[in-house]
């Protein structure tokens, strides 16, 4: 699992400025990518990404539309 969830950190480095991975990167630990990861049985690195890519992406709409809000 140790690899999965640095290849998971490794992909949210690469991907900061787009769909939320910010997120994930300033603020996940390792615990909550294992927890995503495990709630998914997330068994390869594809896996793994897609499995914290679909809670980043909530998160960056809900950012985005308070900002549609405010503006």
């Amino acid at each position: 699992m140790k690899d999965l969830i640095e290849t998971v950190k490794r992909h949210a480095v690469e991907n900061y400025n787009s769909n939320g991975w910010d997120v994930l990167v300033e603020c996940w630990d390792d615990g909550e990518i294992l927890e995503r990861i495990s709630e998914a049985n997330a068994q390869t690195p594809d896996a793994a990404i897609k499995a914290c890519q679909r809670w980043v992406e909530l998160y960056d709409e809900q950012r985005r539309a308070i900002r549609n809000e405010a503006f």
